[in-house]
């Protein structure tokens, strides 16, 4: 009989996991690829707070220097490492395999426009690349948290940055958030603000010669604007080497077009001349630093699309090397280039030399077939273009996927703001539906911390931010959650929620079956409206197909089958146990529900 599943049923068959063997791969942390893993990831201010006393990062005053307040969205609430240590039993509870945590290294702790401040509490506007923020812990702390991971074979992924730095350089013509971008055309690094200007930097040859000895001739800074730095800040940036303007573009903010994409400011911030011999090497030294010291497994480069091709070129090589000294040889590395389309990043592991990028085209796509209900043939479109990355399947297959993130906003979100109206019910089967999908199709799953305890937030940035622990953020607090009648006004540590027990068992599934995780991939049925979806992962001999429903109303519909997958069994949802006839097996899928069936080979 067909009918809807009533919320208390989801709860319970969330609860519930099928024989599906060891909740963890079988393989060996060592012996783990990249599309082994499910990673977590979190920002560490915003997970649990474990030490108070760190809570003002060390400073004194109010919000304005410490940059710690609680109630505001916008500053330090008072997470860390010590803290996410703590929860790490949480954590791998849901079959979380790499933890990817938000950058942690010192901050600027207050920066902004009048009026208009926040703190560095995300971790993106860094100061001190050598050392962790005071608000978040000690390096002793941070040590402790990768060894503890690594004993639990979990894997440590750190967010770095190279495009640029806190905003400290000012320009003497303009606020700073209100400079325009001034082009190398316009303003020649050969003269001082512009065509007209006085002669400097003699003998520069520009960006098309990137020798050390051509760069040795530029050093004067001045081509664009005036700049200067305030004698409070002349030593606040480590290395020393980063308080020289000289090491940046000073052109003025980006519209992220053209040029500027490389070259301008982040409203305001520290654009770094990546171009320039030392800061390569610079960047290059900080980085493999980190892994020297605490053998962590992998970087998530933030910004990579705002740098120009040549450093990654000679960075991604660099870091892959200095791992493998330090005995990592699965290091993994991602960029995150924020764009929809495949194609664009795909030319970052082609030309750019990335191993893999943040898959945005994948959360598009669910964006489009999951949350705003067009067919589900979005996503076969989305897979065959799966050919244009360099290794094409195969590096398609390590690709990170996500629903939602810290900048975009959360898919619960996305669902309440797309579907007014939508109820309790549904909203958590299409939640747990959107992560099924995202477990089982190809790629790298990555969960964001909250989503699992039903987190919804009231937009992007700030507004996808909340605290898992008791929250004092009234604009967070008066959120809907999904799955819960909690706020985040207390902690949601809850390993009895219904998403976290959904995504556990996906997890034990995924992980006990290697087809799901390194299957080849090969669509089966898609239709141009809301409704079936379905895909087989192929492994050493073992058919698993998946079928998934993103319609309101239930499906029965016959799925094209490896020939020789005659017997069946469930791994999740009700599975028929024999093929209809060779090459076709019948499916029926209750509404925003889904099928994992698998067939293996006679004996």
């Amino acid at each position: 009989m067909w009918r809807s599943a009533s919320l208390a049923g989801l709860i319970w068959l969330a609860a519930c996991t099928n024989d599906v063997g060891s909740a963890g791969p079988a393989e060996t942390s060592t012996e783990r690829l990249p599309q082994d893993e499910v990673v977590y990831f979190l920002l560490p201010d915003r997970f649990e707070n474990a030490d108070p006393g760190n809570d003002q990062g060390g400073l004194a005053g109010d919000r304005m220097v410490t940059g710690f307040d609680p109630t505001h969205k916008g500053f330090y609430h008072g997470g860390d490492i010590a803290g996410l240590t703590s929860r790490l039993d949480y954590i791998q509870g849901m079959g979380v395999t790499a933890i990817w945590l938000a950058p942690v290294y010192r901050n600027k702790p207050v920066q902004g426009a009048p009026g208009e401040e926040s703190a560095g509490y995300h971790g993106y506007w860094i100061t001190d690349f050598t050392s962790i923020d005071p608000h978040f812990g000690t390096r002793e702390e941070f040590a402790r948290f990768v060894n503890e991971a690594h004993a639990r074979g979990m894997r440590v992924y750190m967010d770095i940055i190279t495009n640029h730095t806190a905003d400290v350089i000012q320009y003497r013509e303009c606020p700073i958030q209100a400079c325009a971008y001034r082009s190398r055309a316009d303003y020649p690094y050969t003269r001082r603000g512009g065509l007209e200007g006085a002669p400097i930097n003699d003998g520069f040859l520009g960006d098309g010669d990137r020798s050390e000895e051509n760069f040795a001739r530029l050093t004067n800074p001045d081509f664009a604007y005036e700049t200067y730095v305030p004698e409070a800040e002349r030593a606040i940036k480590t290395p020393a080497w980063l308080n020289d303007p000289i090491y940046y573009h000073n052109r003025g903010n980006t519209t992220f077009r053209g040029e500027n994409s490389q070259m301008g400011d982040f409203a305001g911030l520290d654009d770094l001349y990546t171009e320039h011999p030392r800061v390569v090497q610079g960047m290059i030294d900080i980085y493999g630093a980190w892994i020297d010291e605490f053998g962590i497994d992998g970087y998530r480069i933030d910004t990579a699309r705002h740098v120009n091709p040549e450093f990654w070129q000679a960075f991604v090589p660099a870091m892959q090397e200095r791992a493998r000294k330090r005995g990592i040889d699965h290091f993994y590395i991602f960029g995150e280039v924020y764009d929809p389309d495949p194609g664009r990043l795909a030319r970052f592991t082609r030309v750019d030399g990335f191993p893999t990028v943040l898959d945005f085209a994948f959360q598009s796509a669910v964006f489009d077939a999951f949350i705003r209900g067009t067919g589900t043939d979005r996503l076969n479109t989305l897979f065959e273009s799966d050919v244009v990355y360099e290794g094409g399947a195969k590096t398609a297959g390590m690709l990170p996927t996500f629903l939602g993130n810290h900048d975009m906003g959360r898919f619960a979100h996305f669902l309440i703001r797309e579907t007014p109206g939508i109820s309790d019910e549904e909203l958590l089967q299409r939640t747990i539906l959107g992560h099924a999908f995202m477990m089982f199709a190809r790629g790298v799953p990555v969960i964001y911390y909250g989503d699992e305890q039903g987190f919804t937030g009231d937009g992007n940035d700030q507004d996808a931010r909340e605290d898992m622990f008791p929250s004092r953020t009234a604009s967070y607090n008066d959120n809907r959650l999904a799955g819960s009648a909690a706020t985040t006004a207390q902690s949601n540590f809850d390993a009895s929620h219904p998403i976290y027990r959904a995504i556990a068992q996906m997890s034990a599934i995924r992980a006990s079956v290697p087809a799901l995780r390194r299957g080849r991939q090969v669509v089966r049925n898609y239709v141009e409206t809301p409704g079936l979806f379905a895909f087989s992962r192929l492994h050493e001999g073992v058919e698993v197909m998946v079928a998934l429903n993103t319609g309101k109303t239930p499906l029965r519909a016959n799925v094209e089958v490896e020939p020789g997958s005659a017997a069946w069994r469930s791994l999740h949802g009700s599975c028929a146990p024999a093929a209809s006839a060779p090459a076709s097996y019948a499916v029926e899928i209750a509404p925003f529900d889904y099928v994992v069936c698998i067939s293996e080979p006679r004996a």
